[in-house]
């Protein structure tokens, strides 16, 4: 904040003006506007693939103290090591502070270098609470962010003749601009899982990985008959961006696969496809669950554990047909946070098990899926 000429702005589709300071890369974004509450794990945030179409707003109040690491640090497995994706998701991004000059043995660059590098605007200097108050009591809005070059200032006039056009992400297919467009193999062991990317975690592969299987990650419009010609023994449908029913390809293979009898697991994205494809049905939550403290509990020991949360939409808990169970619900709001067939090996969790950020509560997860391939 060297300069005392505000040079970014954002406006809300309500017409709310916030003027701060540019951070990243010059440029004009729209998306939707979402918050998170974690005070930590800001680089798996902003590679999170689910987070494709936002704005992300940061509710803690200091940002990129720890630096980033060099992206071409790689796992065992070839996989960005401190990274959910190859480079930043979100369309742009909303701190009160940002760090510029970041403390840790690991940082390569900083926050504001990162997301310039990676043509990624951000403002910083606004008053990060009132945003998130009125996110929290409006629910998610749409919204334009200007950063202009140092010393200019935004056309306010102008983005407010602009806000009422922009178009919803959510009323696009976002999940075929982050999946991959040609198979992937990935590790070796004796059971091989196909893993339908509809925006995947790379933690997700990972954990899977780390169990000793072998995945074949397919995209996103990839046909049951496609799947089962690998000869699965289980699918992983992983997590993604915006509105589920805009996949209804996805929605026909899961349905398919699950009348198949192939093992399944669903995660976040994929739990809501797994909901549709048995004939439940979606809605869009008020302003999301976004965050790594969201308290779940498990209806059959009435035991709550902390999870990694980062989804828009839920499942209609009165739409849910008697084939399916609802296993864990979220503590807060009641809403559906896990599924489990009656007659099929196939379960869904609306959580992230995978983590990266936050707790690692439910990595068990994992295991309980593999555990049925073995006693399949």
């Amino acid at each position: 904040m060297s300069s005392d000429i505000k040079n970014a702005a954002l406006v809300l589709e309500n017409g709310k003006i916030f003027l701060g300071y540019g951070i990243g890369y010059p440029r004009t974004v729209s998306g939707e506007v979402v918050f998170t509450t974690g005070m930590v794990g800001y680089l798996r945030s902003l590679t999170d693939p689910s987070y494709y179409g936002q704005i992300l707003v940061f509710t803690y109040p200091l940002i990129g103290n720890y630096g980033v690491p060099n992206p071409d640090l790689r796992d065992k497995w070839g996989l960005p090591k401190f990274f959910e994706s190859d480079g930043i998701k979100v369309r742009g991004v909303v701190v009160f502070e940002c760090c510029k000059n970041p403390s840790h043995w690991s940082s390569y660059m900083s926050l504001d270098e990162w997301l310039k590098k990676e043509k990624v605007p951000g403002i910083e200097g606004i008053d990060t609470r009132e945003l998130t108050l009125i996110l929290r009591e409006k629910g998610t809005m749409l919204g334009i962010l200007d950063v202009r070059p140092p010393g200019s200032e935004p056309d306010i006039d102008g983005l407010l003749s602009k806000i009422a056009k922009i178009k919803d992400p959510n009323e696009e297919n976002l999940v075929s601009q982050v999946s991959i467009s040609d198979p992937i193999e990935l590790g070796y062991g004796r059971f091989k899982i196909v893993l339908i990317d509809c925006g995947v975690k790379y933690n997700i592969l990972r954990c899977l990985l780390n169990r000793g299987v072998k995945i074949t990650r397919v995209p996103w419009n990839w046909t049951a008959e496609e799947i089962l010609e690998l000869k699965p023994d289980g699918v992983v449908i992983s997590n993604g961006p915006g509105d589920p029913r805009m996949v209804p390809e996805t929605v026909e293979t899961t349905r398919a696969l699950i009348d198949e009898g192939v093992p399944m697991l669903g995660i976040c994205l994929g739990n809501q496809l797994i909901a549709l494809a048995c004939g439940a049905k979606t809605f869009k939550l008020k302003y999301g669950h976004r965050g790594l403290n969201k308290p779940v509990i498990d209806l059959k020991t009435l035991k709550s554990f902390v999870t990694s949360q980062n989804h828009g939409y839920a499942v209609d808990i009165s739409s849910i047909p008697p084939e399916l169970e609802v296993s864990y619900i979220n503590a807060d709001d009641k809403t559906v946070e896990g599924l489990i067939h009656l007659r099929k090996h196939c379960l869904s969790v609306q959580f992230h098990p995978e983590h990266n950020p936050g707790p690692w509560d439910a990595e068990w997860i994992f295991d309980y899926f593999l555990s049925l391939i073995r006693r399949d």
